[in-house]
């Protein structure tokens, strides 16, 4: 429990540092970049599929109903924009973790461990492999329980799936370039309790507004911080 706070307490640290402004910014402005142009030609079409699946349209159907018109268009705009503030956050993880990753594990060691020696264990086919595996479950894992959302447990559902995205998406590059093959199952082996607990630490940033931009940065750092502290104490044992 006290590496998993203190991952996260220097991963918030980090975020002050004047370089994390464009490591935090550039994904986050690229991520919106392409929803807004995919919003530009789809965005009408699928906000109205997805208030036909999502039990929202009821009160908007009573809304209307009630000749409370732009209530009702209050309610679906509303609803519009925490949609699309939830896919550039996790499109913005996703770029963390595909194009931002190595200088923020660089980052991190240069301060906190610059004697680490780097066995280059991971692989790109591994990180690869990581990310599509984790990209599947979340997207299969929003598809099955979207109409559960506003009903009862499915208000934890996103909560559960931006966990899982989490520690799946940077457990494995957080580790890939220091730790050498044998540790690196050994550590991705352990600890999952920790490392889910801090998935759904990191995950509850992405649905807090305004403190949801800094998340996929945050979440990396967090990560990075709590593998290569396990990664330290695994050497001193064994060395």
């Amino acid at each position: 429990m006290s590496g998993l706070l203190n991952a996260f307490s220097r991963a918030t640290i980090n975020l002050f540092n004047p370089r994390m402004l464009w490591l935090w910014g550039w994904p986050l402005l690229a991520a919106g970049l392409f929803w807004g142009v995919i919003g530009m030609y789809f965005w009408t079409p699928l906000s109205g599929w997805l208030l036909t699946v999502l039990p929202v349209s009821e009160l908007q159907d009573w809304l209307e109903a009630s000749s409370l018109q732009a209530v009702a268009e209050g309610v679906e705009a509303m609803f519009n924009l925490i949609i699309f503030i939830i896919l550039i956050v996790i499109t913005s993880l996703v770029i963390t973790a595909m194009f931002a990753m190595s200088d923020l594990v660089n980052f991190v060691a240069k301060r906190y461990y610059p004697t680490m020696v780097r066995m280059q264990g991971g692989t790109v086919a591994g990180s690869l492999r990581h990310m599509i595996s984790a990209l599947i479950v979340f997207i299969v894992i929003w598809a099955v329980t979207l109409p559960l959302w506003f009903v009862g447990i499915g208000l934890l559902v996103p909560l559960l799936a931006a966990a899982y995205l989490n520690q799946r998406l940077f457990c494995y590059d957080a580790l890939s370039e220091h730790a050498d093959q044998s540790e690196l199952e050994q550590l991705l082996a352990a600890d999952r309790p920790a490392r889910w607990g801090l998935g759904f630490l990191t995950a509850l940033l992405q649905f807090i507004p305004f403190i949801n931009f800094f998340a996929p940065t945050l979440t990396a750092l967090a990560f990075i911080h709590f593998e290569l502290a396990r990664l330290s104490q695994l050497r001193r044992q064994t060395g």
